[in-house]
């Protein structure tokens, strides 16, 4: 996806370096930086596609930046750059908002699939399902937003407006997460973990609580020993009208 702006947020100067002659020998435009700061500055631009994050930075960590990040613009996908036995920092930034994350050491081949998967899914918002219904709220899935009645909105970041929309548009069967990594993370499930979509699943449910707290919503229900499903709750905006829930 040439032109795409990427920001590599990384103090380590050969990791660096090595990402960011891969991502430009792909045909992305590059911004570097080398601590949580200047990092910071470059990822909120209006016009950067992707971040990818060292969280082991000088001035700010990692996660510190993800945080003012996700309030500042939160649909930027962000990929995590994480080093091998630091899982508690990588479940941390999932369930912060984090789109995936590599471990290193990293090859410039899986890093640039890992790139290219998140920036189709940037792209490629499902076009089936553009609104949902999840009990009083409408679910948008072009503005990435949930709005509630009065002036309640709370915002979804890509990879969650992806995932909530796959889900919608599966609404009356059970989704496995192989199929939600293969469509929604655009990378093959062989040999993957599944922890990132049970991250995100967690991040999701936590947006979709009646901010009235008149009721619990079952928004996303958990098949056992295979995926999730849309709940009862929350169903495709037509179908919640043909209902009489619109």
């Amino acid at each position: 996806m040439p032109s795409s702006r990427i920001v590599v947020i990384e103090d380590e100067h050969a990791i660096r370096r090595g990402v960011a002659d891969a991502l430009r020998a792909s045909g992305y435009a590059v911004a570097e930086a080398v601590d949580g700061v200047r990092g910071l500055e470059e990822a909120v631009r209006r016009d950067v596609a992707l971040v990818l994050l060292d969280l082991m930075l000088p001035l700010r960590g990692g996660l510190d930046v993800l945080a003012d990040l996700r309030k500042a613009r939160p649909s930027v996908p962000v990929i995590i750059l994480t080093a091998r036995g630091s899982e508690d920092d990588r479940v941390r930034g999932l369930k912060m908002g984090a789109d995936d994350y590599v471990v290193k050491p990293f090859s410039a081949r899986e890093l640039l699939a890992r790139v290219e998967a998140v920036l189709r899914r940037s792209v490629a918002r499902p076009a089936a399902v553009p609104a949902a219904r999840l009990g009083r709220a409408v679910i948008d899935f072009e503005r990435r937003e949930v709005r509630w009645p009065g002036q309640d909105r709370t915002e979804l970041s890509e990879t969650e407006s992806a995932l909530l929309a796959f889900l919608v548009s599966n609404w009356e069967r059970a989704v496995s997460r192989e199929e939600l990594l293969s469509n929604v993370w655009g990378i093959e499930p062989q040999g993957l973990e599944t922890r990132t979509i049970d991250m995100h699943i967690a991040r999701l449910r936590g947006k979709l609580r009646d901010p009235s707290g008149k009721r619990p919503l079952e928004a996303i229900v958990t098949v056992r020993a295979h995926g999730y499903m849309a709940g009862p709750d929350l169903r495709p905006l037509e179908a919640a009208a043909a209902a009489g829930g619109a």
